[in-house]
């Protein structure tokens, strides 16, 4: 059993899934196996983090790669701070801008803003997040031409 223990350490180090399918049968044959690679994956990730023997920084990514998939982290609450240093959540943002000089324009600032505003709203529900600059400024130019009574032929 001894072997297969040091096995099973090299697999949850090295996040050896194939490896992991292997033992699965000699190390845990009361349990069913992983469906797929990917649920492989998870679990080894999150063994990872309630493993004392393995290092924090180890720990630590596999922290943040179970909270990025939304898995729960079987990290304790003592190491989630040294986690989070270690790799910090990136999060993304789209920043929107539109003024006008004119105090007889001014209105219709926020009506532009709200529609540039619905178009990155639009793109992140299609998961089009590469179209976003190119959708924002159509939904400016579209809502700025109804706004005005400017029809394009």
């Amino acid at each position: 059993m001894n072997e297969y223990a040091d096995a099973m350490r090299r697999c949850l180090v090295d996040l050896d899934v194939p490896g992991l399918l292997r033992l699965w049968p000699h190390v845990f044959p009361h349990l069913p196996p992983p469906r797929d690679d990917k649920q492989a994956l998870a679990t080894l990730h999150f063994s990872r983090t309630q493993t004392n023997n393995i290092r924090t920084r180890e720990r630590a990514y596999s922290h943040r790669w179970l909270e990025d998939h939304g898995l729960p982290s079987g990290l304790p609450d003592y190491l989630k701070p040294i986690a989070e240093r270690l790799y910090p959540k990136i999060v993304e943002g789209v920043g929107i801008s539109y003024n006008v000089r004119s105090p007889i324009l001014k209105p219709i600032a926020p009506i532009v803003r709200e529609a540039m505003s619905n178009a990155v709203l639009e793109c992140y529900a299609d998961d089009r997040k590469d179209k976003i600059r190119e959708r924002v400024f159509e939904a400016k130019d579209k809502a700025i031409r109804q706004l005005l009574g400017i029809v394009r032929k």
